[in-house]
């Protein structure tokens, strides 16, 4: 995470959220010495006592797949929208170039789901991304020939991060002025992380 304080965010729900909208992450994990990287859609889970949990499947041909019996330590990075920011936009002296963009990133050991809980994740998975293609009808898993799924299942392994740390960059220049950014925002237009700039002027403080 940007080390910078005012692009932090720490608002739990607020990271949840943005997860949750953004479920395709990037796993970054070291095993044996050697980094791996992978990527998976997740399932945001609240758990009891306050803990969190975020539930995702991986082939077992993934290079990390092997590793996840035995557990392994994991980073889950999801990325929202990203734009660079010419100095030009400022309109004031001695600006350089940077990049605005927000993400959210998850740190925790990564241990095997069960064979129930993994058909569970897939068939939350499913629902939950079919969800965002309303008013289609939902795609199930009933709709496929009898025995093909359970076929394809085998080629996967369910996997759990359980969440340690859960921290956000929200890099939207807070650091600026109010009137650099409202000059950056008109020169974005309509892309989405003008949205965003606007939205985190409502906080005076910045996050």
């Amino acid at each position: 995470m940007h080390p910078a304080r005012p692009f932090r965010v720490d608002d739990r729900q607020a990271l949840l959220t943005f997860v949750r909208a953004h479920p395709f992450v990037t796993l970054a994990a070291a095993v044996g010495g050697r980094p791996f990287i992978a990527q998976a859609p997740v399932v945001v889970r609240e758990l009891d006592f306050g803990e969190v949990a975020l539930d995702f499947h991986l082939s077992r041909g993934n290079a990390l797949a092997p590793q996840v019996v035995q557990g392994f330590r994991a980073v889950a990075l999801a990325a929202g929208p990203d734009a660079y920011v010419s100095p030009d936009w400022y309109g004031s002296p001695d600006q350089v170039p940077t990049w605005n963009y927000v993400s959210a990133e998850a740190e925790g050991l990564v241990a095997p789901l069960s064979a129930e809980e993994l058909l569970t994740l897939l068939d939350d998975l499913s629902a939950q991304e079919e969800a965002r293609l309303s008013p289609k009808t939902p795609w199930t898993r009933d709709k496929m020939t009898p025995g093909r799924f359970e076929a394809l299942l085998r080629g996967v392994i369910g996997c759990r991060l359980s969440v340690e740390r859960l921290e956000g960059t929200w890099k939207l220049g807070q650091n600026k002025s109010a009137t650099e950014r409202a000059a950056v925002v008109a020169a974005l237009g309509d892309h989405p992380v003008a949205g965003w700039m606007r939205e985190v002027e409502l906080e005076p403080e910045g996050l």
